[in-house]
């Protein structure tokens, strides 16, 4: 079986912007392509104008086609919809652990 790979997104973004792209991210889960376990937003705790979006996909081919597949991918218009331009990294997911209480932390 193929390894799941996490991609993430950075970018400096404004604080005037930063509602935009939390409201932006919070329509997310209705664009998530198929091939997209999870995805996550978080901000820098200490250079708050800087952003993440991270996403783990089922595997590195699943994400080469979804890139394939479109023109631009979704986090990079993302990102540019309030007017940052993203750098792109890519990680190999080797392991993931949940803690007992990973379900009650997804919807905080």
């Amino acid at each position: 079986m193929a390894n799941m790979v996490m991609t993430v997104l950075e970018a400096r973004v404004p604080q005037e912007r930063w509602d935009d792209l939390k409201a932006a991210f919070a329509q997310g889960p209705a664009k998530m392509p198929a091939p997209m376990v999870r995805m996550f937003l978080v901000q820098s705790a200490t250079d708050p104008a800087q952003w993440r979006a991270v996403a783990v996909w089922q595997s590195r081919e699943a994400l080469s086609a979804y890139q394939q597949s479109v023109e631009a991918p979704g986090g990079v218009l993302f990102f540019r919809s309030v007017g940052a331009e993203p750098t792109l990294s890519l990680y190999e997911v080797w392991q993931a652990a949940e803690g007992p209480a990973a379900g009650s932390a997804a919807e905080s």
